[in-house]
């Protein structure tokens, strides 16, 4: 049914199904995304770990935020930068900190560069997206925030970190993705019902 919308139709599509899933319905994904995710050795082992918080029917990871607090590890959250206006950083957010919306309508910490981390030194990216494939394609909102936080990685011959792995509501997938040279891709994803990607970021790695 998806081959032959474009990008643009297709981001409309799905996030109009994430968007019509009932409140109940969130969360009991967001309990299954914490059931997926929370004991694997990839979250257990990350001591850097940056998030994000939910809009527009986005899958909830807040339960795996809290539970990495509670671990003691150093959780980020995006934040939009002042200048350039198309760029993004990754800052830390401490348990029970004030959050403001930021001019996308997104909550987000105070801008603070001092606590803020470059994203190569983190452990785990857990992000958002609107669209993906088991492949590691992901489509995300079309601002291209993310991509552009990540595109050194296209211009180094090896890298370690961090581990990418998208989030996402089931209803999400589709059988093949379209990939844009400025796309990243992703070594998985997860969902609330399992794990899709390659094979050494499966729940038993």
């Amino acid at each position: 049914m998806t081959a032959n919308l474009s990008r643009a139709q297709l981001r409309r599509l799905l996030r109009q199904a994430r968007r019509a899933l009932s409140a109940p319905q969130q969360r009991l994904a967001a309990q299954g995304l914490y059931r997926q995710l929370a004991h694997r050795p990839v979250f257990r082992r990350a001591r850097h770990i940056a998030l994000y918080l939910p809009s527009d029917g986005e899958i909830d990871p807040r339960p795996l935020l809290r539970a990495a607090q509670h671990r003691g590890k150093t959780t980020y959250l995006p934040v939009l930068s002042a200048w350039p206006r198309t760029h993004m950083r990754f800052q830390r957010v401490d348990p029970g900190e004030a959050l403001k919306r930021n001019r996308l309508g997104i909550l987000e910490p105070t801008l603070n560069r001092r606590r803020q981390r470059k994203v190569w030194t983190l452990d785990l990216v857990l992000l958002p997206l609107v669209g993906f494939d088991e492949q590691g394609g992901r489509l995300g909102m079309g601002g291209g925030f993310y991509d552009r936080s990540l595109a050194y990685r296209s211009r180094r011959a090896t890298w370690h970190k961090p581990t990418l792995l998208g989030l996402a509501h089931e209803c999400q997938k589709v059988q093949r993705l379209a990939m844009a040279s400025w796309d990243v891709p992703l070594q998985g994803t997860v969902t609330d019902q399992g794990w899709y990607g390659r094979t050494q970021f499966a729940p038993n790695a």
